[in-house]
């Protein structure tokens, strides 16, 4: 099977690892990436395959690197390159995604890249004649449903959490509509955080927000240690009750999920929940960010409650966390029952306070930025 997968600006989380275990199953790639102002398409392949052969110590497989734009016509590819795609492709994986949580327009992310850059994916196929589709949508198009979400459900009458949730519902509508695609499969993940095994990432969303900010306060009221010689959470008070759950799922099982989904047909035209068996709790998450930032002492005082004189801190963080207020609500139940049919050899890993403690100091040393320039030297594509 040749694929056609496009890397959101040539650096997302989860499709370069699926570059990486696609192309180590043997699937020939062809990547759809946009150049920077300072890496060509190629470098940044390259850069990205550089890491991972620094890190598995093997030389992996390149792609047939294509400039251009999810956002633009045709994916603005040229004219060779159309033809290339209409000649050699007969699947893509729409893996691009804008995660930005409010929009100031239909015009603006996430709507430019979640829904036109789908129907953009969509126009190519018609045009190529390709009838495969590998959709990474959400399993957060169920909104504000509590009770237990079916992988079935689509399209429910829920109400949305977000722009972002709005966004991606709209594409998976798109897609389930498109009559010239005769093999829809629809994978979708929960809140993907960094690789279980050794915490890398290169985003920073939702749980690494939460951590930034709490690392930032911790060392901005640094001067100002308390009798026990702990500092900064208990300055801050949650409008969360500690008991709300959240499906957070690493990025290397999605991914491994997802590849073997892809690499064998018999699982196609299903929609898969890419979801965890056991949701952490947010008080989970506080008592990570006490570990690893020394933000002790924050207390839950439930949704309900109200803050007549909030604390310098607390201005600051929940200024800073409005966008994501939407994130910490309590998810439901996601069934995942295709997942677990068609990977029962790759159980989801256990997401507990040892893992989150060692994906929140990775992040930390890694002061929440990652760049791929001169992570790899270049080489040869091999198509």
């Amino acid at each position: 099977m040749t694929a056609i997968e496009h890397v959101k600006a040539g650096t997302g989380l989860l499709g370069r690892y699926l570059i990486k275990d696609l192309s180590q199953a043997g699937v020939p790639l062809a990547v759809l990436v946009r150049p920077t102002r300072r890496q060509s398409v190629d470098e940044r392949i390259d850069s990205i395959l550089g890491y991972w052969e620094s890190q598995l110590g093997c030389e992996i497989p390149r792609p047939m690197v294509l400039e251009g734009d999810i956002c633009e016509p045709g994916l603005g590819l040229d004219a060779a390159s159309l033809d290339w795609v209409s000649k050699n492709c007969d699947a893509v994986i729409h893996s691009a995604a804008s995660l930005q949580f409010v929009s100031t327009s239909d015009q603006s992310e996430p709507w430019r890249s979640n829904v036109q850059g789908t129907q953009n994916i969509l126009d190519l196929c018609r045009k190529a004649h390709i009838e495969k589709l590998h959709h990474v949508g959400t399993a957060y198009i169920c909104g504000l449903r509590t009770g237990r979400v079916m992988e079935t459900d689509v399209d429910v009458g829920q109400t949305l959490g977000n722009d972002y949730e709005k966004s991606k519902l709209q594409a998976e509508k798109l897609v389930r509509a498109a009559d010239h695609i005769k093999s829809l499969t629809v994978h979708r993940p929960a809140i993907i955080i960094g690789d279980s095994n050794t915490g890398f990432t290169n985003t920073f969303h939702g749980f690494y927000a939460a951590l930034q900010l709490a690392y930032m306060l911790t060392k901005a009221y640094d001067h100002s240690v308390n009798e026990t010689g702990l500092l900064g959470g208990e300055r801050v008070q949650f409008k969360l009750s500690g008991k709300e759950s959240k499906n957070l799922i690493p990025v290397d099982w999605v991914s491994e999920v997802m590849s073997h989904v892809i690499t064998n047909p018999e699982h196609h035209g299903k929609t898969y929940h890419l979801t965890p068996l056991h949701p952490v709790t947010t008080r989970l998450f506080r008592d990570v960010l006490e570990e690893v930032c020394g933000f002790y002492g924050a207390m839950f005082l439930g949704p309900d409650a109200e803050f007549d004189h909030p604390t310098e801190a607390e201005k600051h963080f929940y200024q800073n966390m409005t966008v994501y207020n939407s994130y910490w609500r309590d998810d439901p139940v996601f069934d995942c029952t295709n997942t677990l049919a068609a990977a029962p050899h790759l159980p989801s890993p256990l997401i507990n306070r040892e893992m989150l403690v060692r994906l929140a100091q990775v992040a930390v040393d890694m002061n929440f930025s990652w760049s791929d320039r001169g992570k790899g030297p270049r080489k040869m594509a091999v198509v």
